[in-house]
């Protein structure tokens, strides 16, 4: 009897968030299910990974029917640990959220989410990272399940692309339902960023992050144009950072 494929779930908002039932959900029907998830959330660490404490790695009971685990760590720490100390043989697949808020454009970079995709992608898994582009946690979820459902069916049918994974962004649920789906580039934007700085009540100063989202991008193929046409956003997005096209420009610089 033919083995079912192997689909290991994580995220960065913890094994307690909305989003990782959903996705847990969403890819059932494909396989056998293990979650290594973290213990509290874990939004904006990006690639971190634990190294000057130490991990601690809990079976939970918090999904009927899945094998699942809590980790002290970041995202990344979950994926690690689980291909080194929990998975008895080699997933088919990896996902990443159902993430609580956005990681279209230059977000990709900050989140844990993603950062959870690119390390099974370095790995050599075909991996994807969902996000849903609201951060209720009480957000309706069905329909992004239901297109989480076709782009798995998609990747495990296919020959998913070496070296990358895959960024997927769900507009926020509507009455209107999505246009579809749209295989996009990253837009180009950035964080306008700025601190508020607040007194505690023993008298000294702390910080606190806010700023703007501000996309100058102006295409009509990136993630950000199909999230506000209502698309669902597919970028391919790999973790060889090595800008290419100025190779040759260094080569000419005169370096004596």
């Amino acid at each position: 009897m033919e083995e079912k494929p192997l689909i290991l779930v994580t995220n960065d908002d913890s094994y307690r968030a909305p989003g990782i039932r959903a996705l847990i959900e969403a890819v059932k029907p494909f396989g056998e299910v293990v979650v290594v998830a973290p213990d509290k959330p874990q939004s904006g660490m990006g690639h971190a990974i634990t190294v000057g404490n130490i991990l601690r790695l809990s079976k939970i009971d918090a999904f009927e029917g899945i094998e699942a685990y809590a980790c002290t760590g970041t995202p990344v720490d979950c994926v690690k640990l689980a291909i080194t100390d929990v998975l008895k043989r080699r997933p088919a697949l990896l996902v990443s959220g159902i993430n609580h808020g956005a990681n279209h454009s230059i977000n990709v970079l900050y989140s844990g989410t993603m950062s959870a995709a690119v390390e099974g992608a370095m790995e050599g898994i075909p991996s994807i990272g969902f996000s849903l582009c609201a951060f209720e946690w009480e957000a309706s979820m069905e329909e992004a399940i239901t297109y989480a459902r076709k782009i798995v069916a998609a990747a495990l049918r296919g020959e998913f692309p070496p070296k990358l994974c895959l960024n997927v962004n769900f507009p926020k649920s509507s009455h209107v339902p999505y246009a579809g789906i749209k295989i996009c580039r990253q837009a180009e934007a950035y964080w306008a960023d700025s601190y508020e700085k607040r007194q505690d009540p023993m008298g000294g100063h702390y910080y606190w992050l806010t700023g703007m989202f501000e996309g100058r991008d102006k295409g009509t193929d990136t993630d950000v144009w199909a999230i506000e046409n209502n698309y669902v956003s597919v970028v391919p997005v790999q973790f060889d950072m090595t800008a290419h096209h100025a190779i040759a420009h260094l080569n000419t610089w005169q370096y004596d």
